[in-house]
């Protein structure tokens, strides 16, 4: 029995060094292996299955989120830039609660996992955002069907 094993074994690596050797001349004509070598976008089960599967690793990191209550407390956790800049809300004596809890837990973790500053962790959270709501990232509308006029 174990013959038979080798002798399958010692036959798929000759036929398969033959492949390789001989690519240039079966390759133009080989069918494209679909996700991998044809073009296009990857379709929704798999990117979701993707995507579940990165969450899933990724919710085993531990990171401490901030926990605030005004705009100060936002901007000394490092939620803010020159772009988005909490000072004018700080000196007027804003009243508010500060920005948006699950809005904020979720760029703080952006910030940690992926290691990008605030501006980039913001930009990657409305992207993803945009994705579940079906928006492109340049702010069109992913729907087929939707009419727009320039």
């Amino acid at each position: 029995m174990a013959y038979l094993f080798y002798t399958l074994t010692f036959i798929f690596l000759i036929v398969a060094t033959a492949l390789y050797v001989t690519r240039h001349a079966w390759k133009p004509y080989a069918p494209p292996i679909p996700y991998v070598t044809a073009p296009g976008t990857i379709p929704e089960p798999l990117y979701n299955i993707s995507n579940y599967i990165s969450n899933y690793i990724n919710s085993f990191r531990y990171v401490q989120l901030p926990q605030s209550a005004t705009f100060a407390e936002d901007a000394e956790a490092g939620l803010h830039s020159s772009n988005f800049n909490l000072a004018e809300n700080i000196e007027a004596g804003d009243s508010r609660r500060g920005l948006d809890e699950n809005a904020k837990q979720e760029v703080y973790k952006i910030m940690k996992i992926r290691r990008v500053g605030f501006d980039e962790a913001r930009r990657l959270y409305i992207e993803e955002r945009f994705g579940r709501e079906g928006i492109a990232a340049d702010g069109r509308p992913l729907d087929r069907k939707a009419v727009m006029f320039s």
